[in-house]
């Protein structure tokens, strides 16, 4: 698909509307909650020969969760720790240098990293010596490349002095700023107060250091917001001119994440008003010279995410949308998920857990998957229709020795309700998803989703607007 064609999008609120539904988001493809619960080190282990088999050189990804936030924004539903004791982070900084060990262990020598992001939780809950600790340790570990894509979540009010340039000194290029709203209403409603000028603060120090992309994430959807806040919010944050910006949907699920049960749902925007949103956001991004990349994604037509989708190189992990080919990812710490080949590895969620098991020197794998030649298949015709908006069907047979009507003809089936709408558009050589049916992606992509349609177990997803 031509760079221009993937730029446009067209916002249809009734289209949108009447499929508004549940979904999974595909950072991976089988989701993470089709994976089996049980002992996956064999597997994992058996990926990560097969790895130094075949592409012993070849860069990896590597992530590392950091649990712990000194308090609780009611809106989140991550995997964290609330406390204030910092003294907790050495004891996980501890076990983090056990499980490197056991990793570094496997490889002949320490392998190539090209990308390297810092989540949780909040990592910046880390002091600069446990901050400055846990960078020497990878680094001892995994040779970063000259060229490596570093990046971290930074909460503007949990920033210690000299953070930013420590984090710098160690490679880190970019950052992605949690901001959701900037109502203090809204902010006091969910147990997030951080006045705009912390932020931009942040900002300025980041962009004077040299960091070269600079992400802020926003939610629409939280209670006591309106079209009103959203318009202020974007007002400010379009002052600051970000790289890129993250436009999330609130998914509220108080049965699943207890600290959603402090918001009153009766100060939660309607769906008109959210929909209303979501179109306001979209429209006053677009006009700000934003480019949307996909689902919530905007970026900047200079920033490198906008480039690999105009290239089509544009890929898609467990952070999201990225820029670097698709790789092999280690992930470290609590409830971390690897990817090694056709392995998928999960962490044990529980801290406790995840400590007895680095006690027996043991791998923290909790649960995972190894894809079979469909889960795969599949993959990659979800991938190619979040990331390009199409599918290039006589590239994809060749790439994959299917005759493609044929494997797909269920889903093909279900894809030509979708195009009587006007979402996607198909042919003998290519499906494609059209302006109006870009912000409804998951939707398109969800017939391949062979887990969905067997239903042999049922998720709880978020709304797909």
């Amino acid at each position: 698909m031509h760079a221009a064609s993937l730029s446009q999008v067209v916002f249809d609120a009734g289209l949108i509307a009447r499929y508004e539904g549940s979904g999974p988001r595909y950072t991976s493809y089988p989701t993470a909650d089709r994976f089996a619960e049980g002992s996956v080190a064999e597997q994992y282990d058996q990926a990560l020969r097969l790895r130094q088999e075949a592409s012993p050189d070849a860069p990896l990804s590597l992530y590392v969760h950091i649990p712990f936030c000194d308090t609780v924004c009611y809106y989140c539903a991550c995997n964290k720790i609330a406390t204030k004791d910092r003294l907790r982070a050495d004891q996980y900084l501890d076990y983090l240098q056990k499980e490197i060990n056991l990793i570094r262990g496997r490889f002949a020598r320490a392998p190539s990293v090209s990308q390297l992001h810092l989540g949780g939780g909040t990592p910046t809950f880390l002091t600069n010596l446990q901050l400055d600790r846990l960078l020497q340790m990878l680094h001892a570990s995994f040779t970063l490349l000259p060229q490596a894509e570093c990046s971290i979540e930074i909460d503007p009010r949990r920033l210690n002095a000299g953070t930013l340039a420590l984090l710098f000194k160690h490679g880190f290029n970019r950052m992605s700023l949690g901001v959701q709203d900037l109502d203090p209403a809204v902010q006091k409603a969910v147990n997030r107060v951080q006045p705009a000028a912390l932020t931009e603060t942040v900002i300025d120090e980041a962009r004077l250091l040299g960091f070269r992309s600079i992400n802020i994430d926003l939610i629409y959807g939280l209670p006591l917001q309106s079209t009103d806040t959203m318009r202020a919010t974007l007002e400010t944050v379009l002052q600051w001119r970000p790289d890129r910006i993250a436009l999330y949907s609130y998914a509220h699920l108080p049965e699943r994440f207890m600290p959603q049960r402090r918001i009153e749902t009766a100060d939660l925007p309607s769906g008109a008003t959210k929909l209303a949103m979501l179109k306001q956001a979209v429209e006053t991004l677009l006009a700000a010279g934003y480019v949307y990349i996909g689902m919530d994604h905007f970026a900047l037509p200079e920033d490198e995410l906008a480039q690999a989708l105009a290239r089509g190189t544009l890929q898609r992990n467990f952070q999201g949308y990225a820029t670097q080919a698709d790789c092999d990812l280690i992930a470290l710490g609590v409830s971390a998920i690897s990817r090694i080949g056709k392995t998928y590895a999960q962490n044990h969620r529980v801290l406790q857990d995840y400590y007895e098991a680095l006690e027996r020197s043991e791998l923290p794998l909790s649960k995972g998957l190894t894809m079979t030649n469909d889960d795969e298949i599949r993959r990659a015709a979800i991938h190619d229709l979040l990331c390009q908006s199409e599918i290039d069907i006589p590239a994809f047979e060749k790439s994959w020795d299917i005759e493609f009507a044929q494997y797909f003809d269920k889903e093909v089936a279900q894809l030509q309700s979708l195009a009587i709408d006007g979402l996607v558009s198909l042919n003998e050589s290519e499906i494609t998803i059209t302006p109006r049916g870009r912000f409804l992606a998951r939707i398109i992509a969800m017939p391949f989703d062979r887990y969905l349609r067997e239903a042999k177990t049922h998720a709880r997803y978020s709304k797909v607007i």
